[in-house]
């Protein structure tokens, strides 16, 4: 019995000292996090971002000065908060990315198909991202209030919701695999609880975000198809229904999150 009690206070020890380096671990990341916040590389691509939103590019050699974000033409701030929503001269339900092909393609005369099929990272793909980063920055600390009042609006959130936890794949993943209940982590990694607050907030709401690990500024659109490639699915495509729909899903449960982005991520 002594030995038995001995082997009891041993596991409860070691769990103990488990949790305690679980917490440490997580400590560790959020100060380092802290750190890199002042002063976060992304500023960079935001700076880059204004300039291009501003500068006569493309075939037309016009600006995206007069790109409605759906805040009106041109208007910038506030309109990150608000996205996905839905977009009547396209009658599509539409992201940032999503959007800025668009105005890209009308307005400056580029192919928005041409672009969003370039890899990630390069030529206007690359440019898009520094608008995102931008963007993004103009509503820093504003809160989440997507439109849900037309219909296509509810529809793309009702898919983004069957997306979001359907399983599937060589490891049957879904993306609540990993994003549905909170306490979960992969090695180091917190991962957020996407279906509540305030998970969503640290989540959702810190994308686009540098990550450290690559030096680069990553759009959502670019986290989401990675997240497809750890789910060992075929990748949906840039700008795709389905990467939108999850982004009207997670980004209508971030509602009253405030936007940290561009954030850092590891």
């Amino acid at each position: 019995m002594k030995a038995l009690r001995m082997a009891a206070l041993a596991a409860v020890a070691l769990a103990s000292a488990g949790a305690q380096a679980q917490t440490s671990a997580a400590d560790g990341i959020a100060q380092y996090r802290a750190l890199l916040a002042d002063g976060n590389p992304a500023e960079l691509w935001e700076a880059k971002g204004e300039a291009l939103w501003k500068s006569r590019r493309g075939p037309k050699n016009a600006s995206l000065e007069a790109c409605d974000l759906g805040k009106g033409p041109g208007v910038v701030k506030g309109a990150f908060v608000e996205l996905p929503r839905y977009f009547v001269d396209t009658q599509r339900v539409q992201d940032l990315e999503s959007r800025l092909l668009s105005c890209m393609e009308t307005q400056q005369g580029f192919k928005a198909s041409e672009i969003a099929a370039t890899p990630f990272g390069r030529g206007e793909q690359a440019n898009i991202e520094a608008l995102v980063a931008y963007i993004s920055a103009e509503s820093r600390g504003l809160k989440f209030n997507l439109p849900q009042a037309h219909a296509a609006e509810r529809q793309m959130y009702e898919v983004g919701k069957r997306v979001f936890f359907f399983r599937g794949g060589p490891y049957d993943f879904a993306c609540a695999s990993c994003h549905g209940e909170a306490g979960k982590r992969i090695r180091l990694q917190d991962l957020p609880n996407l279906t509540v607050n305030p998970g969503d907030g640290v989540g959702f709401a810190a994308w686009p975000a540098y990550r450290v690990s690559s030096g680069e500024l990553w759009g959502m659109q670019r986290r989401l198809n990675d997240c497809y490639r750890q789910q060992r699915f075929p990748y949906p495509g840039y700008a795709s229904d389905a990467t939108i729909a999850l982004g009207v899903y997670m980004g209508v449960q971030a509602k009253g999150a405030a936007s940290t982005a561009p954030a850092i991520k590891r």
